[in-house]
């Protein structure tokens, strides 16, 4: 039995019909092999393909990059954009032929800046003492005191901070009355201020709004937390507001600056890096008309560049450097209040 069974297989797969079902097989790996072989070629040049756009990509966003810096500090001090034509009521506002209106909490110091611009430039001034500290009380009268006046543009600069230097949330002095202080001067006033002249500027289809926040508004910079939150209201709100009108001929521009000179950063020393308020202030005043946010100068977008690549927010949050800048403070002294 096992005799007949082993000759019917032995002629079933005689040596002829083996051979050619190996040679087959052989074939089949064969073109299997290269098949396999094709796509890996195919596979590396897609990659080869996808790596070389990806550089161009990086290449034409560089490029564009360096082109608009160089469009926004360089040649927008001589393509500057005629501020005249915003309005009539707008001291560098006033040194490009328009009028202006001040607002603050001093009225000695607004009547000296006042007669300056007037004897200086010969433009019209007019003075509004309040203090934005108090909340939506003020406005109404503010309200009154710009009726009849063709208000072109507005700079809300008004800003203030709890401490003199980097300092824990529950450090801040007075806590209950300064954070609403803050808040209402901060962030309260910039979206009061823009309800109470943004109409006229539609009617118009012309109107500039600059409102200033700070590289603290970009970047979350902690000890700083109350100051830092109410700039990064300031940013987001002109950037929101920008692409809400900027269809009916109103330009609302966001100035992140780094540290400037004033009496809010104790008038610290002018350096390559750290500008005079009336530096940056002509300097901020040239990108009007190219950028809708900037930091208002070249060397502060180099800080803000060199920030971005050697100090990114992962490093600026982590409780390490938190504890080395707050012990810094302490052993400076550096305490007590900052405003403007």
């Amino acid at each position: 039995m096992w005799r007949r069974r082993r000759s019917v297989i032995d002629k079933q797969f005689s040596l002829p019909k083996v051979w050619q079902l190996s040679h087959f097989f052989g074939i089949l790996y064969s073109e299997l092999e290269t098949k396999e072989l094709c796509n890996k070629m195919s596979f590396a040049d897609l990659l080869a393909i996808i790596g070389g756009m990806t550089v161009a990509f990086y290449l034409l966003k560089l490029t564009w990059r360096c082109w608009c810096v160089f469009r926004e500090f360089v040649l927008s001090s001589k393509w500057q954009v005629d501020l005249r034509t915003y309005g009539q009521w707008a001291g560098k506002l006033a040194r490009r032929g328009l009028d202006i209106v001040l607002i603050s909490r001093c009225d000695n110091k607004l009547k000296t800046v006042a007669r300056e611009i007037e004897g200086v430039y010969g433009r019209k001034t007019q003075t509004i003492p309040v203090d934005f500290t108090h909340g939506y009380s003020i406005y109404p009268a503010i309200a009154k005191k710009l009726q009849g006046l063709q208000i072109g543009i507005l700079v809300n600069n008004v800003g203030m901070t709890t401490t003199d230097c980097f300092a824990y949330f529950l450090e801040t002095p007075d806590a209950e009355q300064k954070i609403t202080q803050v808040i209402n001067c901060n962030i309260l006033s910039v979206p009061q201020m823009t309800r109470l002249v943004l109409p006229d500027m539609v009617k118009r289809g012309k109107g500039l709004i600059i409102n200033i926040s700070s590289m603290t508004g970009v970047h979350p910079q902690p000890l700083l937390t109350l100051y830092s939150a109410t700039k990064t209201f300031v940013t987001y709100f002109s950037q929101c507001l920008h692409a809400e009108y900027k269809s009916k001929g109103i330009t609302v521009q966001c100035v992140a600056p780094f540290l400037v000179s004033t009496n809010m950063t104790k008038n610290v020393k002018v350096n390559s890096f750290m500008k005079s308020a009336t530096a940056f202030a002509r300097e901020a005043l040239n990108t009007v008309g190219h950028s809708s946010c900037t930091t208002g100068c070249l060397s502060h977008a180099v800080q803000n560049a060199l920030l971005t690549i050697l100090l990114p927010d992962r490093l600026r949050m982590s409780t390490f450097l938190i504890r080395k800048l707050r012990s810094s403070c302490k052993k400076n002294d550096w305490t007590g209040e900052k405003g403007e």
